[in-house]
C-alpha cells in the first residue's frame, strides 16, 4: 500500500501565502491523478485542485487564480501553492492519488492524513 505525507499546513493571516506538499511512498507504479481536498469544520470534503501525470489541471472555482497545483513526478510528489488567503480558506487539507501499484493489482485511491490550514482575518 502506499502512503502519503502532507506538509506545510499552519497559522497564516488573510492575504498570506502557504505552500502544501505531499509525498507518496511505497509501492507505486505510477500515480495517474494526484489532488488537494479539503473539510471545514461542519462541511464536507470538496476538492480543491487535481493534476494529471500529463500536466492536466484542475480547479474549484473558489480557489482559481489563488492556487496553484503542481507536480513532480519523479518523486512522486504533489504541491498546492495557496496565495491571497481568505478566512473560508481554512479547514484540513488532504492529499490524494490514484495509485497503480508495482506488480499486478487494481489500482486504488489513497489518502493522506491531512494537514491543518487555519487563515486568520
Amino acid at each position: 500500500q502506499a502512503q502519503l505525507v502532507e506538509s506545510g499546513g499552519g497559522l497564516v493571516q488573510a492575504g498570506g501565502s502557504l505552500r502544501l506538499s505531499c509525498a507518496a511512498s511505497g509501492s507505486i507504479f505510477s500515480i495517474n491523478v494526484m489532488g488537494w481536498y479539503r473539510q471545514a469544520p461542519g462541511k464536507q470534503r470538496e476538492l480543491v485542485a487535481t493534476a494529471t501525470s500529463g500536466g492536466t489541471t484542475n480547479y474549484a472555482d473558489s480557489v482559481k487564480g489563488r492556487f496553484t497545483i503542481s507536480r513532480d513526478n519523479t518523486k512522486n510528489t504533489v504541491y498546492l501553492q495557496m496565495n491571497s488567503l481568505m478566512p473560508e480558506d481554512t479547514g484540513v487539507y488532504y492529499c490524494n492519488g490514484e495509485i497503480r501499484p508495482r506488480g499486478w493489482g487494481p489500482s486504488y485511491s489513497a489518502w493522506g492524513q491531512g494537514t491543518q490550514v487555519t487563515v486568520s482575518s
